[in-house]
């Protein structure tokens, strides 16, 4: 086993917010573990992130996959060392009327976006809960907060996913584990989102768009939180943002 005391998995991780908060954690010195299905997108930025000095690990999974979130703890513990903090930043997205919504979508929009987080909040809790300490941060979005019209799908699972955080903060903190949830509420400036809606983007006025990089820090400061201090939910908005 090649001993590293700080270590941070990312379940979860593209071109956006989970390879900015991969590359914040490994700029702190950390053994960033990303975790998603597209091995060629992993590797591209655990590469980058050598590159840069710091330390990328790429682990394909299927994180709605009980089998393989026990897995991929398992292997990172026994390989790495203990996992100091956790964020759940998988989801997909999904907008369509109740009329037209298969039932096969609205339950795959809610295995990825609420049930792998129950698996992976669990296969933390079960690790960190022994040790006392551990942060686990899960990401959420305006749709966590209200359930906007043609959003059905999305809005049920990261609603949920928002309950399931809200019942994890108040079992664990006194176990020592700090749980906590950020509504991203806005647009997020990423390449994805600038390749699928170019007239958008374009649209927007200067930092009208969330910076992937500025709301890593927000989980960097979270996890940073003395015990006597914890937030349990941040909210983060361009300037531009109605709430």
């Amino acid at each position: 086993m090649t001993s590293n005391p700080k270590v941070a998995l990312i379940a979860g991780v593209g071109d956006g917010l989970g390879g900015a908060i991969a590359r914040r954690f490994a700029r702190e010195g950390y053994a960033a573990v990303m975790v998603a299905r597209n091995a060629e997108r992993l590797t591209r930025i655990a590469e980058e992130i050598e590159g840069a000095g710091g330390r990328g690990i790429a682990y394909v999974a299927d994180l709605r996959e009980e089998t393989a979130v026990s897995k991929l703890f398992e292997d990172v513990e026994n390989e790495l060392g203990p996992i100091a903090i956790v964020v759940f930043n998988a989801g997909a997205n999904y907008r369509n009327s109740i009329l037209d919504t298969p039932a096969q979508t609205f339950e795959s929009i809610w295995r990825l976006s609420c049930y792998a987080g129950f698996l992976v909040g669990r296969e933390a809790a079960r690790h960190m809960v022994p040790r006392g300490q551990g942060t686990l941060i899960f990401t959420g979005a305006t749709a966590s907060l209200r359930g906007s019209s043609h959003f059905a799908a999305f809005a049920s699972a990261k609603g949920a996913l928002r309950q399931l955080a809200q019942s994890m903060a108040r079992e664990l903190g006194s176990k020592g584990i700090h749980v906590a949830s950020v509504i991203i509420d806005g647009v997020i400036d990423s390449p994805r989102m600038r390749e699928h809606y170019p007239e958008r983007m374009a649209q927007l006025p200067e930092h009208g768009a969330l910076k992937p990089e500025h709301i890593a820090k927000a989980y960097w400061d979270l996890h940073c939180q003395p015990r006597d201090a914890w937030t349990f939910e941040v909210d983060l908005r361009p300037w531009v943002e109605r709430f």
